[in-house]
């Protein structure tokens, strides 16, 4: 039988589903079905699923082995033993639109509301749903540092959430089946470059910034020395670009800009920007006053031919829809940029049933339409899987994503 974790009652359905469909930018949405809006959480291990013959379609081609989900974020309350936060207003109904955000992701988490044991419950799921794929496939785990300020002190009370180093590691090394991990260091700190070098020394594949949230200005000359550690060492830097809408730091949104990441290019930095940039507007810095999508500007960079082979985006997120659908015909027409694509999920982003429309991307010519049944069945067992199987079966005009932009081992230095 198939086994449910729940969170929500269904009085509350309505009310936080109205407050995460606000916070994610989704507009237009008259009628909430609470049906359509809460994961049901089943049991991902089915074995006529691991059979399917849609699903092993999905993976022909592909080596599970090198497949690494490069965009996988670790979450949880810190009722553990680990020093796991999240901030206050998440988890005050005074802020309804962040309080439902944070409800949405843990039921995206499959989660239950159990006291003393979110912590656990999220990565054991995690790490089920990652063992129900065909083996070898793996999920990159994301830390996340606290905001810093100016002069490069962490500040608790200006911070989202909160991931430790050392909780991403441990729990890569606990399940060294399924896990890897990513770091997060501020680039402000005093310790910052001994903290990069312990981080490469135990295991670490990438670090992880999300400037708007963190307070990093990547193109400060604060962060040189931290760049040129990066390329030294030859760790990716993935990058948060564009628009921001989960860690809520409109103030610093300019952060995010594309064209500030020409400092850490310059510096021979392999750079990652999440999501492509794919929502929102920043100032054109070489016509200042200007905007542009945010997009775009990620373009021009990719234009560039001395980053070619420094500068990379992931695709996670691109599907949802909040993202226009061009940017995906984009991608998908760009095969002069396939190889400079990486896959990630966004996870636990994928199990917010609101996020994705499948109608609406089928709609658009982007997803065969014998594809959807598939995909909405299988999004209820594993969303981590669904995420994969919906990206592998995009298309506009012929062109897919290769084998290449799923199988990213190989980018993160793995032998």
């Amino acid at each position: 039988m198939s086994r449910k974790l729940p969170l929500f009652s269904r009085g509350r359905r309505r009310f936080f589903g109205a407050a995460i469909l606000a916070a994610a930018g989704i507009s237009g949405v008259i009628a909430i079905n609470a049906r359509k809006l809460v994961n049901p959480c089943l049991d991902p291990t089915s074995t006529a699923w691991s059979q399917n013959p849609w699903l092993a379609h999905v993976w022909q081609g592909l080596d599970p082995a090198q497949v690494w989900d490069c965009h996988v974020h670790l979450a949880g309350i810190g009722d553990s033993a680990h020093e796991l936060y999240v901030g206050k207003k998440l988890q005050s109904l005074w802020h309804p639109v962040l309080y439902g955000q944070r409800m949405f992701f843990m039921n995206a988490g499959c989660v239950s509301s159990e006291p003393g044991t979110v912590d656990e419950n999220y990565v054991h799921r995690l790490a089920l749903l990652t063992r129900s794929m065909p083996a070898g496939a793996k999920a990159m785990l994301f830390a996340f540092d606290w905001y810093h300020g100016d002069d490069g002190r962490p500040d608790q009370k200006l911070s989202t959430f909160y991931v430790p180093n050392d909780y991403a590691r441990q729990i890569a090394e606990k399940y060294p089946d399924v896990f890897e991990w990513v770091a997060s260091i501020h680039p402000y700190r005093d310790d910052a470059i001994d903290m990069l070098e312990a981080a490469v020394a135990q295991g670490a594949r990438a670090v992880k910034w999300l400037p708007a949230a963190q307070n990093i200005d990547p193109a400060s000359k604060r962060c040189d020395a931290f760049f040129a550690a990066l390329a030294r060492l030859s760790l990716p830097l993935v990058i948060h670009c564009g628009e921001e809408k989960a860690a809520q730091a409109a103030k610093l949104e300019p952060l995010g800009n594309p064209l500030r990441l020409r400092r850490a290019l310059d510096g021979g930095v392999k750079v990652v920007v999440a999501h492509c940039a794919s929502t929102g507007e920043d100032e054109d810095l070489d016509k200042p006053g200007t905007q542009q999508k945010s997009f775009d500007l990620f373009t021009r960079l990719m234009e560039r031919p001395e980053w070619k082979e420094n500068l990379f985006g992931d695709i996670s997120a691109t599907a949802q829809r909040n993202r226009k659908p061009e940017i995906l015909k984009t991608l998908l027409m760009r095969e002069d940029w396939h190889d400079r694509l990486l896959n990630g999920s966004d996870y636990p982003l994928p199990g917010i049933l609101p996020l994705t429309s499948l109608h609406r991307l089928a709609s658009h010519g982007l997803l065969p339409e014998e594809s959807v049944a598939e995909l909405q069945t299988l999004r209820q067992l594993n969303a981590l899987h669904f995420d994969l199987a919906l990206k592998r079966s995009l298309i506009w005009q012929g062109k897919s994503f290769p084998a290449r932009v799923f199988e990213t081992r190989a980018f993160f230095g793995a032998v």
